[in-house]
Order: C-alpha cells, then structure tokens, then sequence
C-alpha cells in the first residue's frame, strides 16, 4: 500500500465530508431565511437551464439575491426611474404598463409566479425607462442588480444557460404578441390567451385583460359571453 493512495484517499474523504458540509450550511441558511423563496428559484433555474445548481452554486444564488415584499398597487418600478433591479417572482402578481396622454392605462404585460420583474432595456442600458411595474397582490420577490448578475451570478452555468433560454424565449413571445395585435381579431386574441395562459382570465379582472388585448372591457365582455354559448 502505498503513502500516495493513501494520501489520495485522505484528500478525496476531506473532499467528501467539505462538501456534505456545505450542503448542510446551506439547508441550515435557508432554513433560516425564506427556504421556500430561494428553493422556488433553484428550482426554475435547473428546470429551465437543464443543469444542476451545486452547492456553492447555491450558496452565491442566496449571498446576492434579495428578498423583498411589495404591497397590493405598490410600484417595483416608474416611468421616468432606470430599473435597477430584476426580481424573480416567487407570489404574487403585476402589470407592466404605460398610460397615454389622455390618462388611458395600455398593458404590455401581466407577470405571475415564476416570471421576471423588469424593463430589461432600462436595466441593461441603465436608462430611464418608458414603463411602470406595478403589483397587483401582495408580492415576495428575489431581486438582483446588473452588476451583481455580471460579476457574481453569470459565471453559473446553470444560471447562464437559464439566461439564454429566458432570452430566446421572450424574443419569441414579444414577436407572437406583435402578430397577434395586427392580424388577429379582437375574438382570436381572446382565444389565444385563453389557451396559452387560462390562468391569466380566472385570476385577473376584466379591465386588465381587456387593456392587456386592447380591448375595451365592453367589447371583451361581449366576446367572453360569445364564447360561453
């Protein structure tokens, strides 16, 4: 028997027993702050990316994600502010919107559980941004800044291929609601959302999802009881 494998053998055991320790840092530091928040986010990660978060991977994910609570008509951001901050949203639910100069409310967007928070070209370009996020329900979130993602959390392989995928997929929503809204009828429209977020017409009132399709309420009351018969 030789002194290398022995030395091999004592070098992997630390190896071993350094890492269950991490791991039971971490289930101890989640235990202490929000487990189900930080776990909501592992979780979508690793969904979304196809890779597995480490440890440590975890641990960075927990040192530099904030959590933070906003209230029902609370604003995450204005028009006129940069955005800051992404959040991811753990519970609750927003409106992405503008309002017209006659004081009229247009929906971009209605974000949920699972989704980001953020006007991603003001947060990118750290410029004033053109939109208001507003909550909807009470909210937790997770929420991070540019610099923070750039140095800290981009280097993740699981967070970085999370990034690409969220990327490929918003160009591919943001393109479907701009066909949508010039060839689609008001009816259409409707039927899309009903089958690619049914979720969305229980939980949401009338009003929003009628700005959200460009509706007037009346008109999206009047397709609703069409679609019922």
């Amino acid at each position: 028997m030789s002194i290398n494998w022995l030395w091999g053998k004592n070098r992997s055991g630390k190896k071993a027993a350094k890492n269950k320790w991490k791991v039971l840092f971490l289930k101890i530091l989640l235990k202490k702050l929000n487990m189900h928040n930080f776990q909501a986010l592992f979780d979508y990660v690793e969904k979304l990316s196809g890779k597995t978060l480490s440890a440590d991977d975890k641990q960075v994910l927990i040192a530099h994600f904030k959590p933070k609570k906003i209230r029902k008509r609370q604003y995450f951001l204005q028009e006129g502010d940069v955005c800051k901050y992404t959040g991811f949203i753990v519970k609750g639910a927003a409106k992405t919107f503008t309002v017209d100069e006659k004081g009229h409310e247009h929906i971009l967007k209605l974000s949920i559980e699972d989704w980001w928070l953020a006007d991603f070209e003001s947060f990118y370009k750290l410029t004033p941004s053109r939109f208001n996020i507003e909550a909807l329900e009470d909210m937790e979130i997770l929420q991070i800044t540019h610099q923070v993602v750039e140095e800290f959390i981009k280097p993740i392989p699981a967070f970085s291929a999370m990034q690409n995928v969220l990327s490929q997929n918003n160009t591919i929503a943001a393109q479907k609601r701009m066909q949508s809204s010039i060839s689609l009828t008001g009816e259409e429209r409707f039927q899309e959302l009903a089958n690619d977020y049914p979720h969305f017409i229980q939980r949401f009132p009338q009003n929003l999802i009628a700005s959200y399709l460009g509706l007037t309420p009346e008109t999206l009351s009047r397709i609703r009881k069409n679609t019922l018969k």
